[in-house]
């Protein structure tokens, strides 16, 4: 159907006669055709065109949802860029701070090499602290020694296991205290 020029008033009436018994240019549903007749008209017709601007407005209203599907689409687009980032992201690391009492056998146990054999306790995953001799009773001490440990990666059974392994030096071995960093 041609309508003549739309952007002048002329084509613009003949647009208003056609639609005053039909909602679209083309069937019982917006189509392509009322597409490009409303891309062809310059604005909203004037409000003495009332079945032009009745149509237009209503050809309008779709261009709205599409506007609001490329949003739609457009969000899940970053969400999806977002989780993508996230995932790379390294997830944090479970760890714990541990204090641990070493006890040596006797008095003559040399406390030094006592240490040595502790810190030579080697795991991925475990980082040794500071350490100090605490007096326990009658000239003997007990080592208390600070550890980092990765929950996923080090244990206090296998501490305890490896610890108490240097049977000539360790009589015995208790976790002092254990916090969560």
């Amino acid at each position: 159907m041609g309508f003549g020029d739309l952007k002048s008033s002329a084509g613009l009436q003949v647009l208003n006669g056609y639609l005053a018994d039909k909602s679209y240019i083309e069937g019982y549903v917006p189509s392509q055709a009322d597409v490009a007749v409303f891309e062809a008209v310059s604005g909203p017709p004037p409000a003495d065109l009332c079945h032009a601007l009745r149509w237009y407005n209503h050809i309008k209203s779709y261009e709205k949802e599409k506007a609001s599907e490329e949003a739609k689409r457009l969000r899940e687009e970053r969400l999806a860029q977002y989780e993508s980032k996230k995932a790379k992201k390294p997830a944090l690391v479970a760890k714990s701070s541990i204090l641990l009492d070493v006890k040596p056998w006797d008095d003559e146990t040399d406390m030094a090499k006592l240490e040595e054999c502790v810190r030579s306790i080697q795991a991925d995953g475990l980082v040794w602290g500071s350490s100090k001799l605490v007096p326990v009773g009658y000239g003997i001490k007990k080592l208390q020694i600070q550890c980092v440990v990765e929950d996923d990666k080090v244990g206090t059974d296998m501490l305890e296991e490896q610890i108490t392994a240097f049977e000539d030096y360790v009589q015995s071995m208790d976790v002092a205290a254990f916090n969560k960093i």
